[in-house]
């Protein structure tokens, strides 16, 4: 197989939230993030009566979750685009390795909903002809 060099890119904004982005995803998917996030909730819960329930208490944990899961919303997505596309250059790859693979299919993730199912249906056809020998 040739090995082909491939030039790092410069260092830039995307570049450090990705690896941030990766990083939080890894600690936040955690045991320890989730025994964390139960704790907030047990010691919101203890002060309950502290506060007497007020609409203030009440507020803080909604407030408090709310901000949390409209970052971390971002940070998924951020982690999923990537193993996506990392996904799909390894199927390119076995794709183009193969003598038998049509290279067509390399990509195919951006075609249109209407391109895919027109494939998909011409894959129904052939799973159809397989089952019916």
């Amino acid at each position: 197989m040739d090995k082909q060099t491939v030039e790092a890119p410069p260092r830039s904004v995307h570049v450090h939230f990705g690896r941030f982005a990766a990083t939080a995803s890894g600690w936040l998917g955690s045991t320890w993030a989730f025994a964390g996030a139960g704790q907030v909730v047990l010691v919101w819960a203890a002060t309950g009566p502290i506060f007497h329930f007020s609409q203030t208490w009440a507020q803080a944990i909604n407030t408090g979750t709310g901000i949390a899961t409209f970052l971390v919303v971002f940070l998924i997505q951020n982690t999923q685009n990537r193993d996506a596309r990392a996904i799909n250059l390894k199927l390119n790859e076995l794709i183009r390795a193969m003598d038998k693979a049509r290279n067509q299919m390399i990509d195919i993730e951006r075609l249109s909903d209407l391109e895919l199912d027109a494939m998909q249906a011409t894959y129904e056809k052939i799973k159809t002809g397989w089952t019916e020998r």
